[in-house]
């Protein structure tokens, strides 16, 4: 089957690149908005985009009316974000913040999560995570202004919370942190099924 964009329309190549670029981690993104209100959003396009300086890189989508999300409004607005990795024991509770909200709503009350604050960033962690990355704005790419464009949101890494449970000599132990990545549509991936392979 061959798939040209332009005529297939962006809704199924939106499901062709979902279902295919899998698994993908998920950034629990927290902020806060000039008025002091928290938000709270998972976002599967994301990724690691440099160790030196340490940067990670996640794509929020615009919505259907090319509205931007208020993640990146905030981070517009204050200049950093916290990534926080999500664990199979609140799931739940991240899910309840995958719902389209008004900036007014506070989606750490939504879903139950406990707000910490940050060290160095005004944007606050969850104490629920077992690793929660304070980050300040790098950069934003606009990759579109259309209905599902997405920007590339980059964020320098100034300080890392790591549950001590969880990690030995700088190693994050995998059956401790049970993190999950996002499938297509409903469906989620544990970590749990790994194998070794040897670099030539």
């Amino acid at each position: 089957m061959i798939i040209e964009p332009d005529s297939a329309g962006f809704p199924n190549v939106y499901k062709v690149m979902v279902s295919s670029i899998v698994p993908r981690p998920i950034a629990f993104v927290s902020t806060v908005n000039p008025e002091g209100i928290y938000n709270l959003a998972p976002f599967s396009f994301f990724t690691a985009a440099s160790i030196n300086p340490p940067v990670v890189c996640f794509c929020p989508l615009r919505r259907a009316d090319g509205r931007q999300k208020d993640t990146l409004n905030n981070i517009q607005q204050n200049g950093d974000f916290v990534v926080n990795i999500v664990s199979e024991e609140f799931i739940e509770q991240m899910n309840a913040t995958s719902a389209e909200f008004p900036p007014d709503v506070d989606e750490f009350r939504v879903s139950g999560l406990t707000p910490v604050p940050s060290d160095l960033v005004k944007a606050p962690r969850v104490k629920e995570s077992h690793v929660s990355m304070e980050c300040r704005l790098f950069r934003i790419f606009e990759i579109s202004d259309r209905p599902s464009g997405g920007s590339i949101v980059t964020g320098e890494i100034v300080r890392l919370h790591v549950d001590d449970t969880c990690i030995d000599n700088f190693r994050i132990d995998p059956d401790k942190l049970r993190a999950v990545g996002r499938m297509a549509g409903t469906t989620y991936v544990r970590t749990a099924d790994r194998f070794d392979l040897a670099r030539p």
